[in-house]
């Protein structure tokens, strides 16, 4: 880690925010501040050099960048949670490809790849969609269905990677989450992961976490950071805007009071859910225990809780302050856009209450990516 800080990232990615929407990527200033705080490795083993603080940690660090912008929040979630499969290789292999906590991982776990097995290696050729970040990325990951019958999220060589513009959306734009391929790249056996069969090689309490709660979390921590900055934003123009047809400011607005009042409580309460079923979570894994399913469940329940509330804070911050947010140049208007793409993420999404609920009602349901 280098001699940034993640306030420093933050406000980095914020000065560049513009720029992101521009290049429909992070801007190089952005990348590097992100990977000097250590913010592309939060969840990274402290036996390769992560800073073992643990899921809290980094909610409160992918949170505090996405108030400066969300796409950096989002691309440090994903590269984060990226880094936290480092468990499940050979330690040699996971020293060489997280030679250093500012490297960058991302790419989707999905198995939209083919893959034949040739003595110790694969060969694979696949194109998957949602690659955030991965043009900044020294190595990205791939989902695989083999012809041995393992499926194996592979780790790929940014070389060997083909990129294809397709990332033009109205929200997190900055997030570069365009669709990527490889054809025919042969990757070692030891730098795939087998899916549910390969175990963890280290000791380490995020070995005991479950890796598809830390993707959740990262992208609800997305989601409370943009909302934080929504929120921001209107307490900064209230105070100096006088509405149409109105002698007083926004600020001395009852409704604008009452609307901001409560908004700002909804943020409260879904961060602070968040951060008591996943600190309760983290405790049980640092003392050795494993995160049963309840735990899995309230962490689950907690992430899209907080990633549809911030959507409704985003949205009550836009439409107190008028005319003023329609504009592109709006800052409200990007985190009403960004607080949008979050919800549509498959590990928050307004869908996953349902597999939710079947457990909390005691009926029968696939826990294997909770």
């Amino acid at each position: 880690m280098g001699n940034s800080t993640i306030e420093h990232a933050a406000k980095v990615a914020r000065d560049n925010a513009d720029e992101a929407e521009r290049l429909r990527r992070l801007p190089e200033a952005t990348v590097d501040a992100l990977a000097d705080a250590g913010a592309l490795t939060l969840c990274l083993p402290a036996a390769y050099g992560g800073t073992g603080l643990g899921p809290l940690a980094m909610i409160d660090a992918v949170a505090e960048i996405a108030a400066g912008d969300a796409s950096a929040g989002w691309c440090a979630g994903i590269a984060s949670t990226t880094s936290s499969l480092a468990i499940f290789l050979e330690s040699a292999v996971a020293a060489s490809v997280f030679d250093t906590p500012s490297v960058a991982s991302g790419g989707v776990f999905a198995p939209n790849g083919r893959g034949v097995v040739e003595g110790d290696s694969v060969r694979v050729t696949g194109r998957w969609q949602w690659g955030s970040g991965t043009q900044h990325c020294a190595w990205i990951v791939g989902g695989a269905m083999c012809d041995d019958g393992t499926q194996r999220i592979c780790f790929f060589r940014s070389d060997d990677v083909d990129f294809h513009d397709t990332w033009h959306v109205g929200g997190m734009r900055g997030t570069g989450s365009l669709d990527f391929s490889v054809d025919g790249v042969t990757v070692p056996l030891d730098h795939t992961i087998r899916v549910g069969v390969d175990q963890p090689t280290v000791d380490d309490p995020v070995a005991r976490f479950p890796n598809f709660t830390l993707l959740a979390l990262g992208i609800a921590a997305t989601g409370i950071g943009n909302a934080r900055r929504a929120l921001d934003e209107l307490r900064d123009l209230a105070v100096g805007k006088t509405p149409q047809f109105s002698s007083k400011t926004l600020a001395q607005s009852g409704f604008a009071q009452t609307e901001f009042a409560r908004a700002e409580a909804r943020w409260r309460a879904a961060r602070a859910l968040l951060r008591t079923e996943v600190g309760a979570a983290w405790d049980a894994a640092v003392a050795g225990r494993p995160v049963d399913v309840d735990a899995r469940v309230a962490m689950r329940l907690a992430a899209a809780h907080a990633a549809s509330e911030c959507v409704g804070v985003a949205t009550t911050a836009y439409e107190l302050a008028g005319g003023s947010a329609v504009y592109d140049t709006s800052t409200l208007g990007r985190c009403v856009r960004d607080a949008h793409v979050v919800t549509q993420h498959i590990m928050v999404a307004p869908k996953l209450n349902e597999t939710l609920g079947k457990h909390l009602l005691g009926a029968e349901f696939d826990a294997r990516m909770i």
